[in-house]
């Protein structure tokens, strides 16, 4: 077994130790992007519903119930044919086909109809409908996704449950103002997992220490940017993945030298002359979608190891920070293969390369929203083989001018590393990396 290997499996063991032992009400464990998540919530579900402990699993969205659903459906199979999963869904949802297709998965809008599986998974929107049951234990996928109101909602279904997340992601989010409750112990938008741990110190916290989605070249300025107090390492190391390419350029155009660049060292930055722009910058709106047509007209390949492979669409994904940008790249792309989607949605998520539009790309301010630094870390770490970012010049510039003047809340918990912070050591890191046009 491999240094990166061992050292994932050891802290794995420590988690289901824990998890065995029920010595602790609450589990917490934090995550680097693609470090197993989903994986150590399928295992864990597994360790308890084969020890003949029903379980309800809480997901942040449906898409992440049903790729859950997916994961542990063969696996508890395998173990146990005559048990299944409940699929708690709204009213007047119809499974996918993915779902509908599996032997051992129930899907109802009542609780009462799923005729008590093992194993029942749901939203955290649908278990807040949920009355009158109490289950031994609980595993919540994504749980700094969660909002403590959600949490405080569902606590009195469980009596123990497993925390699984990433800190350095987006946090939850509102469509309101919530200044009202800044800074107040209670503040519902805070994460569960903040919550839970300012009011429960005991509880043990693990961290998975391997990311087996990101390269080599990514661990260094993924870690010091959006995790600079854990860190974490790559389960590759040094050129065991590599961007290729099938058909040779022609011409000289600035999308095959930041390909070339990407190719070389894992990141690209096609830099744009420095202007103002409207949020839908249609230079860098082409920009963004020239750069995905062209890996797909350069035949781009993915070799991990000695494998090689073609990275078709539905391995490219373009991110944005807003949905009139995603709507205006995805019309100018064209591809319907090619997942085009904001920050938000692309959480999760994992493809060979993406291409993506900073959020600071041709703006006069940086507000809290574009500094976010969960935004930027969820752009810049869906990648396997590569990462390409499309920007306006002047965006250290714009951080020197505009440093964080966000108010301060007596007793709001730090966020770091603040977007300012993290916005830096990325841009630190694409300069020897970036192409001019």
């Amino acid at each position: 077994m491999t240094a990166p290997a061992l050292e994932a499996a050891q802290t794995t063991e420590a988690i289901l130790a824990d998890l065995r032992s029920g010595a602790h009400r609450g589990i917490v464990v934090d995550s680097p992007p693609g470090a197993g998540k989903s994986t150590l919530v399928v295992r864990a579900a597994l360790e308890l519903a084969l020890a003949g402990e029903p379980l309800m699993i809480v997901a942040q969205t449906n898409e992440q119930v049903d790729d859950l659903i997916v994961r542990l459906s063969g696996s508890l199979y395998e173990a146990r044919p005559d048990a299944w999963i409940g699929r708690l869904s709204r009213g007047g949802f119809v499974a996918p086909l993915r779902l509908a297709a599996l032997p051992n998965v129930v899907v109802s809008s009542s609780l009462g109809d799923l005729n008590d599986p093992l194993v029942t998974i749901a939203t955290a929107a649908k278990w807040a409908h949920v009355k009158d049951h109490v289950w031994p234990w609980a595993i919540v996928d994504e749980a700094y996704q969660m909002r403590s109101d959600a949490l405080l909602v569902l606590a009195p279904r469980f009596e123990r449950a497993l925390f699984v997340g990433d800190p350095g992601q987006l946090d939850p989010f509102s469509t309101v103002e919530n200044d009202r409750w800044r800074g107040l112990t209670w503040d519902p938008m805070q994460s569960a997992i903040s919550v839970l741990l300012r009011n429960n110190p005991g509880v043990p916290v693990h961290r998975l220490p391997v990311s087996w989605r990101l390269p080599h070249t990514a661990q260094e300025v993924v870690a010091s940017a959006f995790y600079p107090f854990t860190g974490f390492r790559t389960g590759t190391g040094p050129g065991e993945r590599e961007l290729g390419f099938s058909v040779a350029p022609f011409g000289r155009s600035a999308e095959d030298a930041v390909l070339a660049k990407a190719a070389a060292g894992g990141w690209g930055l096609l830099e744009l002359p420095r202007r103002h722009t409207l949020r839908t910058d249609g230079e860098a709106v082409e920009a963004v979608a020239a750069i995905a047509r062209r890996l797909l007209e350069r035949g781009a390949t993915a070799r991990d190891g000695s494998a090689v492979s073609p990275v078709g669409p539905s391995r490219i994904a373009v991110g944005a920070a807003h949905r009139d940008q995603v709507a205006a790249i995805r019309a100018t792309l064209d591809h319907p293969e090619i997942v085009v989607d904001t920050a938000n949605r692309l959480q999760g998520r994992e493809y060979d390369v993406t291409v993506f539009l900073h959020p600071l790309s041709g703006r006069r301010d940086a507000t809290a929203f574009h500094l976010e630094a969960g935004r930027l870390c969820v752009l810049a770490s869906r990648h396997r083989q590569a990462c390409i970012v499309v920007a306006r010049e002047g965006i250290r510039d714009l951080l020197d001018a505009h440093p964080s003047s966000a108010p301060v809340h007596l007793g709001d918990p730090v966020k770091f590393p603040d977007g300012w912070a993290a916005n830096q050591t990325m841009l630190a890191h694409l300069e020897p990396h970036t192409v001019t046009r």
